[in-house]
């Protein structure tokens, strides 16, 4: 990406036009489980977790067909139209409007300005810029253009309105408007969710889920007291990995294995032994949840978090991989959870026996590209071995929190780029960076074992 271009003032639209919309599905209720999630954790972070991006506007794609899309879409997806009201104890609820107004910012790139650089200077500024959750739409859209020629368009939502999954898919339906228009909508919008989430079914589903989170929580580690260190307490890294990317490739087509399970197993071996104490990986994987009835095609906010015990201490891959597989499969049964309900249990865990809430690995694997399947045949061996060992760069220092210790999984033709966040007065970046080549090592060593093996049993 260019170098990008952000004057020392604000940068201001040359001219905002109004969308009118109206919709279906209005209404106000308590928000559904997978929006209260992340709530919680905009709460925790201090940040309105803004997600989308830029890109290239269609060639021959005027202002005004912008505008009818982003009409369009606000009109099609109920979560583009949702507000937060609050209750008099503060409790938030979703507010789904059936008709109004927002705005389509209109950017010109000034003479001498790269303007793809300039595109990500507005779309770094939409992400910035403070969100008010009640007045304004969860959506910020602005079009640049180039000698009066619409190049670019910077979309920005709050995490809100969908998950990665969903967000897919809008762009998909999105792209698709004009030549192959997408039917109805379907599946269960986050009212109805939360509806159903409050019926019988939905509370049984609740309360087996909260046994299952009892259990897992019980098995946390005691609190162990933070390590103050100087300067910004939360820090960000990148990890981009072609060994680790073949590693994987080779073990999840010689095992026949799901590539999360399989990259879920080289982090618990490399936890466990990082931590030496013999104790459980605790990995709490981000579940889309779109297996589910009704959550299948739908842009919206059902993504969970899940909590994975995997007891591999002293194992070999193969069974460690077994072992992280069944712990992983009742992560993810469960993850579809009422998230206040874990907040009390994990409350009440933390006083009467002084388990440190925050312990393990957040993993989000949220890869397009390999995530079903590689592209291309199995890395030989030697290809395994030629690999280029990845590299570690801190990129973020700051001092409103992220996840204590959080993994992002996101790949690129040939390479993984893993994206570390840490607490470092909890996990150093020091001990962050040996633990992403420790995982990184050990895949590679398994994946020329698991290679070895398969050629062995090869019929000649």
């Amino acid at each position: 990406m260019p170098d990008t271009f952000l004057p020392a003032p604000p940068l201001v639209a040359t001219t905002r036009i109004p969308v009118r919309f109206d919709g279906e599905g209005a209404g106000t209720g308590p928000l559904s489980w997978g929006q209260l999630g992340i709530w919680q954790d905009m709460v925790r972070q201090r940040s309105w977790l803004p997600i989308g991006g830029w890109a290239p506007v269609a060639e021959g794609a005027t202002v005004e067909d912008l505008a009818d899309d982003l009409r369009w879409a606000m009109r099609r997806y109920p979560t583009f139209r949702t507000r937060l009201r609050f209750t008099d104890d503060g409790a938030p609820l979703q507010a789904v409007a059936g008709w109004g107004t927002i705005g389509l910012d209109v950017f010109d790139v000034p003479p001498g300005a790269d303007p793809a650089a300039f595109t990500a200077s507005v779309d770094a500024q939409y992400r910035a810029r403070p969100y008010d959750f009640v007045e304004e739409w969860p959506v910020r859209m602005g079009v640049v253009r180039v000698d009066g020629v619409p190049a670019y368009l910077s979309t920005v939502t709050c995490h809100l309105v969908t998950d990665g999954f969903g967000g897919l898919l809008m762009l998909r339906e999105v792209a698709a408007l004009r030549t192959d228009p997408p039917g109805p909508t379907s599946g269960l919008q986050p009212l109805a969710q939360a509806q159903w989430q409050a019926s019988p079914e939905g509370r049984k589903q609740s309360e087996k889920a909260l046994r299952h989170w009892d259990k897992m929580l019980r098995q946390l580690p005691p609190v162990t007291p933070p390590a103050s260190r100087p300067g910004p307490r939360f820090h960000r890294g990148t990890f981009v990995s072609a060994a680790l990317y073949r590693a994987t490739h080779a073990v999840s087509v010689v095992f026949d294995i799901d590539t999360s399970q399989v990259l879920m197993t080289f982090l618990a071996l490399a936890v466990t032994a990082q931590a030496g104490d013999g104790r459980p990986a605790i990995i709490r994987p981000m579940v889309d949840n779109r297996f589910r009835r009704g959550l299948g095609d739908v842009v919206a906010m059902v993504a969970q978090r899940g909590i994975c015990v995997a007891d591999v201490a002293g194992l070999s891959y193969e069974e460690a991989m077994r072992r992280t597989g069944i712990a992983a499969m009742l992560a993810y049964k469960w993850a579809y959870h009422d998230p206040a309900a874990v907040a009390a249990v994990s409350a009440t865990l933390s006083a009467s026996l002084d388990v440190d809430l925050d312990a393990g690995v957040w993993f989000n694997d949220r890869r397009t590209i390999s995530r079903q399947m590689f592209p291309g045949s199995v890395p030989t061996a030697e290809q395994v071995r030629d690999a280029a060992p990845g590299v570690f760069t801190w990129t973020v220092a700051q001092d409103d929190p992220y996840d204590p210790l959080s993994i992002d999984v996101d790949d690129s033709p040939g390479e993984f780029q893993l994206t570390w966040f840490t607490d470092t007065w909890r996990t150093p970046p020091a001990r962050v960076e040996a633990l992403a080549r420790a995982v990184e090592a050990l895949a590679v060593q398994e994946a020329l074992t698991a290679l070895e093996n398969f050629a062995g049993t090869e019929t000649p």
